[in-house]
């Protein structure tokens, strides 16, 4: 794996890029379009799903503790459609600002046990609002590329964070190594599955003696790489060489 040290800043300058995207999009496509990439959705249910997370994550980030949360609240009925943009502005500025004040180092609660400091949505949030962007730009018709280091980081995200955390939909029956590899910049990566477990292995402390030759490769785009892990881009869009289940294995959910 590259060491790629992405930071809050570099987190909140994505949030600050995509967050308004996404709202532009939205507003562009309306509420009734369908969103290709998430089936069976809306552009009203993407805005719905991503203003309550940003609600939700805006209450929980700050407390300093490490308890879990009440879980999210979905207002019924659903506002009308021009309220229903204005309060994703209001949760987008106001999660924005929120996470912006917090140090890194919070005590948090976080769905992987090993974060449970604030850092982990200031990283969480940059990617699910990037995620969606990409979504809400595809309904448009106009999808573009999520822009390459966080992308990079954002596969880093699924192998670091998703699938160690059990969020994986993907088969977990499969043994092998799959190589990843980013053809738009200098970013591999080499993950080892054990039926349900992984390892996420470093390219540079690996022993020449060590069984890491791949059984699949994926090269792509960080930005497609991201995308197919998501379960939002076909993995046939990739350069897949080998067994392909494996790559299916790794695709969080």
């Amino acid at each position: 794996m590259n060491r790629l040290h992405a930071t809050k800043d570099f987190w909140l300058a994505a949030l600050r890029a995509d967050g308004p995207a996404f709202q532009d999009a939205v507003a562009e496509t309306g509420p009734d379009a369908a969103v290709p990439s998430c089936p069976g959705w809306t552009v009203a249910d993407l805005t719905e799903h991503l203003t309550v997370l940003l609600h939700w994550v805006r209450e929980l980030a700050p407390r300093g503790v490490v308890d879990k949360p009440a879980d999210r609240v979905v207002p019924e009925p659903r506002p009308a459609w021009p309220e229903a943009l204005d309060g994703l502005r209001r949760e987008m500025t106001g999660t924005i600002e929120t996470l912006d004040a917090l140090d890194p180092d919070l005590p948090s609660w976080t769905w992987p046990a090993q974060a449970r400091k604030a850092g982990f949505w200031q990283r969480r949030m940059a990617h699910e609002v990037s995620v969606h962007r990409w979504d809400a730009e595809s309904a448009a018709g106009r999808g573009t590329p999520i822009e390459t280091k966080l992308a990079a980081d954002g596969v880093n995200e699924v192998l670091d964070t998703w699938l160690p955390a059990g969020r994986r939909k993907g088969p977990t029956d499969l043994h092998g190594v799959v190589h990843l590899t980013a053809t738009d910049a200098s970013y591999e990566w080499f993950v080892r599955l054990r039926g349900a477990g992984i390892a996420l292995l470093d390219t540079g402390t690996i022993l020449d003696s060590d069984d890491h030759h791949p059984r699949a490769e994926a090269r792509g785009t960080a930005s497609d790489l991201l995308l197919a892990l998501m379960g939002r881009l076909d993995p046939g869009k990739l350069a897949i060489t080998g067994d392909r289940r494996l790559f299916t294995a790794l695709q969080a959910g």
